[in-house]
């Protein structure tokens, strides 16, 4: 998991950093509702339980804070996905696993899924939250030998892209955990994995997902 940020050290900075976070929650409340920062600050504001100009003591422009919650709620995600694969030392398998947890995490965690799915991909190659883990584990299956691809980045948009549409696609229909097994198949398959190890690696027990 990444590093946590230094805690404040007293009482002021504290609370200010209880307002930040109270308004980056209010913002992802919002996206995951409405997917889109089609609001006013003072509505921003009512959510965050904030007066209306302390909105400005943290964040310039809406935008800043609309960014500032997409990353924190794809951190949070990134997070999520490396305690559930932590003790996994297959890059092929973590994708797989990472793949497959999407869906469960749709049903655990409606707010975060609700912004990847509006957010999510104008994100996929930003230096925070999901993009870098999903790179770290394409590089490292590459160097490995895992999988057979040219380029890092163009296999990270093809994985996105497919998490992404499978999230879609949860919204709309009612999907069992089948659906993410065929997706993490085909996954690895676009990879390089052979077909009969990729099926079998889609197809194991997955792990525990936290809170």
């Amino acid at each position: 998991m990444q590093p946590s940020p230094p805690q404040p050290v007293n009482r002021f900075e504290r609370r200010r950093a209880q307002t930040r976070q109270a308004l980056i929650r209010g913002a992802r409340a919002i996206l995951a509702e409405r997917g889109n920062a089609e609001v006013s600050i003072q509505v921003i504001a009512e959510r965050a339980d904030v007066g209306f100009g302390t909105f400005y003591n943290h964040f310039e422009t809406k935008e800043s804070l609309f960014d500032a919650a997409v990353a924190d709620a794809l951190e949070e995600y990134g997070q999520l996905l490396d305690a559930a694969t932590e003790s996994i030392d297959d890059p092929a398998e973590t994708v797989a696993t990472s793949v497959r947890l999407a869906l469960r995490l749709a049903v655990s965690h409606p707010e975060i899924t609700g912004i990847l799915r509006f957010r999510g991909l104008q994100h996929v190659h930003s230096g925070t939250g999901l993009g870098p883990r999903a790179l770290r584990d394409v590089e490292v299956g590459r160097a490995s030998g895992r999988f057979r691809v040219a380029d890092a980045q163009v296999a990270l948009s093809v994985v996105g892209g497919a998490v992404l549409g499978l999230i879609q696609l949860g919204a709309t229909t009612e999907l069992d955990e089948a659906a993410g097994e065929q997706t993490a198949e085909m996954i690895l398959r676009m990879l390089g994995v052979p077909a009969d190890e990729a099926q079998t690696l889609a197809t194991k027990p997955l792990p525990a997902l936290g809170q």
